[in-house]
């Protein structure tokens, strides 16, 4: 197999782990989030509805120019501290934190951060 499909085989596994012990309600929704090379999206979504409740990434155009480049840890904590304030208005106090697969560390870590100092609960 080659390197390229095992590497995304892997992390759809590691992806369904996490997502069939997490699900989000309306009292707690869910936390996603997800990045690429160059920029990292979270959103906070009632799964019970399939509604997406707020979002936040780094291409958004209130934060586009705060943020020089959206690959890194600075954007990620933007990005979070973004989603918190979104979802404090909204009336949202804790979430269950959805990492996608990807490791707990870098930019996830620092968003994931960011949205406890911002004030959501997880």
């Amino acid at each position: 197999m080659k390197k390229e499909k095992l590497k995304t085989l892997r992390h759809k596994r590691r992806k369904c782990r996490v997502r069939k012990r997490i699900f989000g309600t309306a009292e707690c929704p869910r936390l996603t989030i997800r990045r690429s090379l160059t920029h990292i999206y979270a959103q906070v979504v009632d799964d019970a509805r399939g509604v997406t409740l707020c979002e936040a990434s780094s291409r958004s155009k209130d934060l586009r120019g705060s943020i020089k480049y959206g690959g890194n840890i600075a954007a990620a904590e933007a990005v979070g501290s973004a989603l918190a304030d979104r979802a404090k208005a909204k009336g949202i106090e804790a979430v269950s934190f959805d990492r996608n697969g990807y490791k707990y560390h870098g930019r996830v870590k620092g968003l994931a951060d960011a949205a406890r100092k911002g004030g959501l609960v997880f």
